[in-house]
This record gives C-alpha cells, structure tokens and sequence, in this order.
C-alpha cells in the first residue's frame, strides 16, 4: 500500500451514498499486520455492487477495475465506511466510485480516506448476457 500523506477531516461525504461500513479484523492482516489489500478490493467491490444492483433492477457483474488507488494502510479495528456514486450509464454497464474512510480507534471522529476505486458493472440477464439498463 503506498504511504501518500493524507490529513484528516472531521465529516464524511454528503454527496455521494453511504453503502456499506466495516470493520476489519485480525484474520484479515498481512504480515506487516496491516489488512491485505484484497480484502479491502473485495469491500470495494461490494460496496460498488450496491447502487448498479439498485439501477439496473436485476443481475450485474463487475467487468472492470478501471482504478485502485490505496492512499493509506487500513489497520484492525478501523471503522471503515464505504461511499458510492455513479460516475457513468451506458446502455449495458454503469461506472462507479468508492471513497473509502478510516475512522482509527485512536482518532474517533477524525477520518482519513484510504482508498479510492473506479469500477465498471454490466447488467446480465439469466445467461450471464449483457442487458440493457432500464430507463427511469
């Protein structure tokens, strides 16, 4: 995980959705006892399932990992909450963000974003298809 500096803010985002929050554990470490970035890639990409899923009203699968930038290490017991919002809608795929932020044990009320992804989604039907997305 890269060590880019990173100063903590006070409020979380008010313009974009809260769509999951977490808290990872011991089992999920390195060996640096930091938590492996695979498992916060597959937060990430549940966190980012949640609004395609809303949107398309039926069955998705991720079909791009457009960006992954990790900011900062996630440790044990960290309040992680993960933010979504729909960055593009095509005809059979949508893109999402997630802003991911680290409230630590020590620094309640304080939060560091930790990570931040691009993903794309494409709407499938029964066969695994790509569909097209309802319109509103």
């Amino acid at each position: 995980m890269s060590s880019q500096s990173s100063s903590p803010i006070t409020a979380l985002p008010t313009d974009k959705e809260l769509v999951l929050r977490v808290v990872p554990m011991p089992a999920d470490t390195n060996g640096n006892g930091d938590i492996f970035g695979g498992w916060v890639m597959a937060q990430v990409d549940m966190a980012g399932s949640i609004l395609p899923a809303r949107l398309t009203r039926g069955r998705i699968a991720t079909v791009a990992v457009n960006e992954f930038v990790f900011k900062q290490p996630v440790r044990v017991g960290d309040l992680l909450s993960l933010f979504a919002s729909v960055t593009r809608v095509g005809n059979t795929s949508l893109t999402i963000k997630v802003e991911v932020y680290a409230e630590r044990l020590s620094a309640q009320g304080q939060y560091l974003k930790v990570t931040e992804a691009s993903l794309t989604y494409v709407a499938i039907d029964d066969h695994g298809r790509p569909r097209p997305i309802p319109k509103p």
